[in-house]
């Protein structure tokens, strides 16, 4: 079940508001965790027990590592931290990549293992993080132990972000967990950022995603280097308004449950550097790599050289988490080149240039690494890649180029300007003008979304959410 679909909006979404709302305050919980089972049984109820499963290792991990440390027996606490990271991280592995180090061994060596065609759990990367870093933080004394299991099962389990993230830090929600107040102020605001973030999804993403499956099911041969270009920005620009679709109606809905996540986008596309970007893009992920391992690893702490090593491990981590195939670790340790760089000279350098300069060269080794990321055969992209800098291919542009830039022309500029502050400034300008009149432009505006929204998905079968797979 995916938020944009009619079951959820329709069914699912209103059953669980009313029940919530209508339970009392202390069985709240109990029916956010019953429903986020159900949510996440829907498509996958064999794998509702391996969630659960995660949920009571680390809850235990957590009331253990609280116990030994209220007694002063440190390296049993460290030994249920232990256990706790090793469990976890053996339930992702099996389960993510298992089949891929069985390709992998069998490319290398000429082997003939079968592989086991094991079924990736949804979100598994998204909510094994979340419960690793609750046992850790309890270690680190940055988050309380949770001793009611219903509790804590609701928030691993919490459906508004359990599939795709954010990813939410118990430390962050703890208080939320047991004290938050629902208000009619926080529903309505969650409705419309919900709202907003339907409308990026089905409006946007997947009327510019149809472009790049259209351009990127071509015979490479047959492609221009023009419409390899186009190809390449339509995907830009449709994982953002994916993925930050998907992170603002997770936000929207955690809202109208009183819940206030932090946010994961901050218009990455306007960034002047690789460093600016990763600190706007999935910023729930790069803050998770960075407290759990950058910074344990020693961070910037110990010298330049430990600091570039500490830097591509997390990269080529990152790279991983997002997939089991050598596109995505290709794609990680890209990032790291870059970043090193940046940090050893090259970002002096770009300060130096003019703004605008600054974020050409931004985006455009974004958008190159955008296509590392998106074919999984290496061989394959490698080959649109070439196309895109004339190396193949069959021409610089041709009719099927302006067919398709002149058919999704509008489309694609109000893309790149809905991926910058622009709609914000714009929005603010009119609110300072008139309060009651930006109120009555919300409430229209958020009914002429849903609506169009809505039957957008009524008449179309392409609604894919890209990072489901990770």
């Amino acid at each position: 079940m995916v938020f944009s679909s009619l079951l959820f909006l329709f069914r699912f979404l209103p059953l669980v508001l009313g029940i919530y709302f209508l339970a009392p305050k202390k069985f709240r919980n109990l029916v956010l965790f019953l429903f986020s089972l159900i949510f996440y049984a829907w498509g996958e109820p064999v794998y509702v027990f391996l969630i659960l499963a995660s949920t009571v290792v680390d809850y235990i991990a957590g009331r253990c590592v609280d116990h030994f440390k209220s007694t002063g027996k440190i390296n049993k606490a460290k030994i249920a931290v232990a256990a706790s990271v090793v469990i976890n991280l053996s339930l992702l592995c099996f389960f993510k990549y298992t089949d891929f180090l069985i390709g992998t061994m069998d490319n290398l060596f000429s082997l003939d293992i079968d592989t086991l065609n094991i079924a990736l759990p949804i979100g598994i990367s998204f909510y094994t993080f979340q419960t690793m870093s609750y046992t850790i933080d309890v270690y680190r004394n940055d988050a309380k132990v949770q001793k009611n299991f219903i509790t804590f099962g609701a928030y691993v389990s919490l459906f508004p972000q359990l599939i795709a993230g954010p990813i939410v830090r118990y430390q962050t929600v703890a208080d939320q967990m047991e004290n938050r107040k629902e208000s009619l102020d926080d529903f309505f605001e969650g409705v419309k950022r919900f709202i907003i973030g339907l409308g990026k999804k089905a409006l946007i993403a997947n009327q510019v995603g149809a472009l790049w499956s259209q351009i990127s099911g071509t015979q490479i041969a047959h492609l221009t280097t023009a419409t390899a270009w186009l190809g390449a920005v339509s995907f830009t620009l449709q994982i953002y308004f994916d993925f930050s679709g998907y992170s603002d109606m997770a936000i929207g809905l955690g809202r109208m449950f009183g819940f206030h996540f932090l946010e994961n986008f901050e218009h990455p596309y306007e960034s002047k550097s690789i460093t600016e970007f990763w600190r706007r893009w999935h910023i729930s992920l790069g803050t998770w790599f960075r407290e759990y391992v950058y910074i344990p690893l020693g961070g910037n702490r110990k010298g330049k050289i430990r600091q570039m090593r500490n830097i591509f491990i997390v990269w080529f981590l990152t790279g991983l988490w997002h997939g089991a195939a050598w596109n995505f670790v290709a794609w990680g340790l890209y990032f790291g080149v870059l970043l090193v760089l940046e940090k050893l000279f090259l970002g002096k350098f770009l300060q130096k240039l003019p703004a605008f300069v600054q974020h050409l060269y931004t985006m455009f080794l974004v958008v190159v690494s955008w296509v590392i990321f998106s074919w999984g055969d290496c061989a394959d992209g490698m080959g649109y890649l070439k196309t895109m800098f004339g190396i193949d291919g069959c021409g610089g542009f041709d009719n099927t180029t302006l067919y398709l830039l002149l058919s999704f022309a509008v489309l694609l500029i109000i893309a790149v300007i809905g991926s910058t502050r622009v709609p914000v400034k714009v929005w603010n300008c009119l609110k300072e003008k008139s309060e009651v009149g930006s109120m009555v432009l919300t409430g229209i505006g958020v009914v002429v979304v849903l609506v169009i929204s809505t039957a957008f998905l009524v008449n179309s079968s392409y609604n894919p959410f890209l990072y489901f797979r990770f």
